[in-house]
């Protein structure tokens, strides 16, 4: 019997895509130069990396060509650090693009994305694992998921430096908290606990939700049971914690923004969760 999909985010693309390719087209010169939460990335760059995205997506997942590829990886930080390289020569490079080309590019390898991942078998295994949720192969139905949160996270970016809100919905954002949650027993998988230690992380308002992640003899597993009775629950905002899990916020600027009722030692861990390669 095939492992359910968890997480829906195929139907989603289009309509994130749509409100991408409006947003930009509305942008003034000085928006398109605005500063992101992304320190190193200017609302331009980060439009730049989103079509590095679907193109190199198509490059290797359709196409079957990887490019460049790396050499001695031998560490997390390793591959950390061969990704960084290649979004900057990317993003670098780009930059004699317009945002008019940026705009049209980004319309049509969407369109084309999203018509190859129609294709994929959501119960093979995909042409790259999830790293930070900790696996070493990912089914395609949570590859799928995990580009899904690429393409919320940068296009917040660039609406949160520009003052345009508009996918901060239940629908968008919902999903894309729940695959990042996926991090969560990863984050506690050197810590040590009592087995049935349970951590919850409530992230408030209508359009978060609550998870927690158990202890069992070898492992953490993640559960949305709402009746656990947690030796210690984090409770977040969901404008911090999309910046807190994508690291452009560190732990300790959030101190004084987030809730820790019961462990603080669980707390603290939990705030350190990372869902994007860095």
């Amino acid at each position: 019997m095939k492992d359910e999909i968890k997480i829906q985010t195929l139907h989603l693309f289009p309509i994130l895509d749509k409100m991408l390719i409006e947003l930009l087209k509305s942008l003034t010169e000085e928006e398109w130069n605005a500063q992101t939460i992304a320190k190193l990335w200017k609302v331009k760059d980060v439009a730049s990396h989103l079509l590095d995205g679907n193109l190199r997506s198509l490059s290797t997942s359709r196409d079957g060509y990887f490019g460049e590829k790396p050499e001695n990886i031998n560490s997390y930080q390793d591959l950390v650090a061969f990704l960084n390289h290649l979004n900057a020569t990317w993003t670098n490079a780009t930059k004699r693009l317009s945002p008019q080309v940026l705009t049209n590019l980004l319309e049509i390898t969407g369109n084309e994305y999203f018509e190859h991942l129609q294709t994929l078998n959501p119960y093979d295994n995909s042409v790259f694992s999830v790293a930070w949720a900790g696996q070493e192969t990912s089914q395609n139905w949570f590859h799928i998921a995990r580009e899904y949160t690429e393409k919320f996270l940068h296009q917040q970016q660039i609406r949160d430096a520009v003052g345009k809100p508009g996918i901060m919905t239940k629908e968008l954002y919902y999903p894309f908290l729940d695959t990042f949650m996926y991090a969560f027993p990863y984050t506690f998988s050197d810590v040590s606990a009592e087995i049935r230690t349970v951590v919850s992380l409530k992230v408030s308002t209508d359009i978060g939700g609550l998870w927690s992640i158990i202890k069992t003899d070898d492992s953490w597993i993640v559960s949305k049971d709402d009746n656990l009775d947690a030796n210690c629950q984090v409770t977040i905002d969901p404008n911090t914690a999309w910046k807190l899990f994508s690291k452009s916020w560190k732990p300790e600027q959030v101190f004084d923004t987030v809730e820790i009722i019961g462990d603080r030692t669980l707390g603290e861990q939990t705030l350190k969760m990372i869902a994007v390669m860095a």
